[in-house]
């Protein structure tokens, strides 16, 4: 079959990245096929016309991860891939944000952009190619995507910036940076970092933009070679129905934003006005309407729509410029903020932060390795000891909508508040608790991602976890100059319409030492370096005063866990005490679970982890625990138990499963006719080990123990062995027995032999 395949590649990060395309997926519109190392994502674009009545840009970003691409087969009874998991989810998330801005304004025709992972080597990820694939899918084909963009990520190995790092670079680096741009700047910043300091975290910005500008270069030469030629068809209102809105509507629209009141309430006035104003200039047609008089006026009613969502977006960035916003605020001013914690009596932990109209509710639950969330995908099946869910039910923004699961949006902002926790919590070591946080967000008025984050610090500390340092979020807008002459503007703490009419929502999380997480989502096609640097600054500026209230509400975690949270200790035996632990067929430790109420995970290691509610559970099952798992030791003295008694000792349970030997000479300093005068079996000892022989065989010593430890013998024990000596016949000197007169050859002479006994055990005479 003929065809003409075109193939560009280059050097990065000491491996080669190639774009290769007119082979594969001929069809499509546009069909790339990205490869870097062993790693392979082909990446396709089709186009469709818009659908009758439609108003917006229908993107869709559709992002697959095929299991055989690492040679793994599907979980479940199914067998094939089913829904997107999370990082599906994320990665089409960061791929459709950084596009979406790059298209003209009025393109409505259906754009579809596919990227599967058809190959990984195990090291190099697949989503940010995924990434690259759908630029240069979009660049070569007739869309008229104004791009293209490149897309890099970015690590700090030991101090030394590294680009697009294998999965084994980034396991030691305490940046993880995905950034996309062009020649203009950065359209997207997606970072979670382990506290870094804002002059550094724009360094590594620095960095990456560097080689975005050399990808950008290969998809050009690749353009050059084999690009479509664009078609772009524009639907925006025709100039008189644009001027009819801005001359008839205008003026009452600007008095209804401009009213003074709650989010609900300025919306409402505005639905009025957009009411009153489409009655009036674009009446229902009559029923005798011809279908051409009915399209003529849906066609109007569209462009009036979009006339006056022009119109909003204008209004409000004129709003802004003038210097006070629709809220009253000015441009640098805080949203009045509320840090309650406590506010739900059983949970384990839990707070409700409110920034203006935005409100979540975070709540803490403390576990065990048994709800640790189990991740599956192209890499090794690992387990989150931490993870974080959103929830934005429709009442938060006082709508009456479908109830469904979390969508795209509600999984990233989860997302991006989880990732500014995690570098700050305990280590596992100290702290083994499997953590989930839950924000539900019960009022929406913008950043209740930052919100979330907030609210999940409070959370984390009302719960006694014990958190390195306190977290804080905030969003910084911006409003662009539109015309000559005119300054930008940068916003602190954007609500929701300066989110939309805005230019770009700058999402910074961080403590007071330096940033644990970035989000940016733009409107414009991208932002300078120095534009990045400033909104640093004030996203500074900003998390430290919201810091100061976060921590006047609670300076530190509570230092008890609540009395509803499991209490978890940890213990560490020998591997080789594993199977003693768990029992044939789990016998043991199904008992000690029973026996104590606390659950018992065994780690491969010999760690122990040990759960309960309820004091002394948790400590009582460690106790029986490390006594199976413990090993004699000489010289060590043990609380054992009596097992068995002989003539010449008695034989006592050091640790479970192994016994020692108390010779009756070792029980007391007394003289000891018989060991159950002393002791019975079941009774709890202290013994002291003092000498384990060869073959494994324990000597243990009572009157050792007693000594060392500084107790005397019971004195009620002292005066019954006494009392046994004393009404012994023929004692001896120091209660000794006399020996019997012996001849020669050592035989005892019998001075009184008995009678002699008959056959039916009668004496005879």
């Amino acid at each position: 079959m003929a065809y003409t395949k075109h193939r560009v590649e280059m050097e990065l990060g000491g491996r080669t990245l190639s774009i290769e395309t007119g082979h594969w997926a001929k069809q499509a519109d546009g069909a790339v096929v990205v490869q870097y190392g062993e790693t392979v994502v082909l990446g396709t674009v089709v186009r469709a016309e818009p659908r009758p009545g439609i108003d917006f840009f229908p993107l869709t970003v559709d992002y697959r991860e095929k299991l055989a691409a690492c040679g793994k087969f599907p979980g479940g009874f199914r067998k094939r891939e089913g829904s997107p998991n999370q990082k599906e989810t994320l990665t089409m998330r960061n791929i459709d944000r950084p596009l979406r801005p790059m298209f003209p304004k009025g393109f409505i025709d259906e754009v579809q952009i596919q990227c599967w992972v058809m190959s990984y080597d195990g090291q190099n990820e697949p989503d940010v190619l995924a990434g690259i694939a759908a630029s240069a899918a979009l660049s070569i084909s007739s869309v008229p995507f104004e791009g293209p963009i490149g897309n890099v990520r970015v690590a700090r190995v030991d101090g030394q910036l590294t680009i697009m790092p294998t999965l084994a670079q980034d396991a030691y680096s305490d940046i993880d940076l995905l950034l996309c741009g062009y020649e203009g700047g950065v359209n997207m910043i997606e970072v979670g970092a382990y506290e870094v300091p804002e002059n550094e975290m724009f360094e590594a910005v620095q960095f990456g933009h560097q080689h975005i500008l050399r990808i950008t270069a290969l998809i050009k030469d690749l353009v050059k070679r084999a690009g479509k030629e664009k078609v772009c068809k524009v639907h925006v209102p025709s100039e008189e129905i644009r001027t009819a809105v801005h001359t008839k509507f205008g003026p009452a629209f600007k008095a209804a934003k401009t009213t003074t009141g709650s989010k609900l309430e300025r919306a409402d006035a505005c639905k009025a006005a957009k009411k009153a104003f489409f009655a009036a200039e674009f009446p229902e047609p009559a029923e005798t309407a011809t279908p051409k008089q009915i399209a003529a006026y849906q066609d109007n009613v569209k462009q009036a729509k979009m006339a006056c969502e022009e119109l909003e977006e204008e209004l409000t960035r004129e709003i802004i410029r003038a210097g006070t916003r629709t809220d009253g605020r000015k441009a640098d001013q805080l949203r009045e903020i509320e840090c309650l914690v406590g506010v739900l009596p059983r949970v384990h932990g839990s707070s409700l932060f409110t920034r203006g109209e935005t409100q979540a509710l975070v709540t803490a639950t403390l576990g065990t390795g048994k709800d640790e969330q189990v991740v599956d995908g192209l890499n090794d099946e690992y387990a989150e000891k931490f993870y974080l869910h959103y929830n934005f039910p429709p009442f938060s923004v006082g709508e009456a909508k479908r109830i469904m699961g979390p969508g795209r949006r509600e999984i990233g902002h989860g997302k991006l508040a989880e990732r500014a926790l995690l570098p700050i919590l305990p280590d596992v070591e100290t702290f083994p608790y499997t953590v989930r946080l839950v924000s539900d967000i019960l009022e929406s008025n913008g950043s209740s991602s930052m919100a979330s984050a907030c609210g999940g610090t409070l959370a984390l500390m009302d719960a006694g976890v014990p958190i390195k340092a306190p977290v804080a979020g905030i969003s910084i807008g911006l409003i662009s100059a539109d015309k000559k002459g005119q300054k930008e503007v940068y916003l602190t703490d954007i609500q929701g319409e300066e989110d939309h009419f805005g230019d770009m929502d700058f999402k910074v999380c961080g403590t007071r030492e330096g940033i644990t997480a970035i989000q940016v989502d733009l409107k414009v096609k991208a932002l300078t370096l120095a534009q990045v640097e400033k909104a640093f600054e004030l996203a500074r500026k900003n998390r430290l005063e919201i810091l100061d209230m976060i921590e006047a509400a609670l300076p530190a975690p509570r230092k008890e866990l609540s009395i509803y949270a499991p209490r978890m200790l940890c213990t560490k035996v020998h591997p080789e005490k594993i199977g003693k632990i768990i029992g044939p067929g789990g016998k043991m430790i199904r008992a000690l679970e029973e026996m104590t109420g606390a659950k018992i995970e065994i780690e491969e290691d010999g760690t122990i982890y040990v759960s309960a509610v309820g004091a002394g559970k948790a400590e009582a099952a460690i106790r029986e625990i490390e006594k199976i798992g413990a090993e004699v030791k000489v010289g060590a003295i043990y609380t054992g138990r009596v097992t068995s008694l002989k003539d010449f000792g008695a034989f006592i349970e050091v640790i479970p499963g192994q016994d020692g030997l108390c010779h009756v000479s070792e029980i007391t300093d007394c003289y000891v006719e018989k060991v159950s005068d002393i002791l019975v079996v079941g009774q709890d000892v202290r013994v002291k080990v003092l000498l384990i022989d060869d073959q494994g065989r324990v000597k243990i010593s009572r009157k050792a123990a007693m000594k060392e430890e500084g107790i005397a013998e019971d004195p009620a024990i002292v005066a019954k062995l006494e009392a046994k000596k004393a009404s012994r016949s023929g004692g001896g000197r120091d209660g000794e027995r006399t020996p019997a007169p012996r001849r020669e050859g050592g035989f005892q002479r019998r001075e009184n032999p008995p009678a002699a006994v008959s056959e039916d055990g009668g004496n005879q005479a």
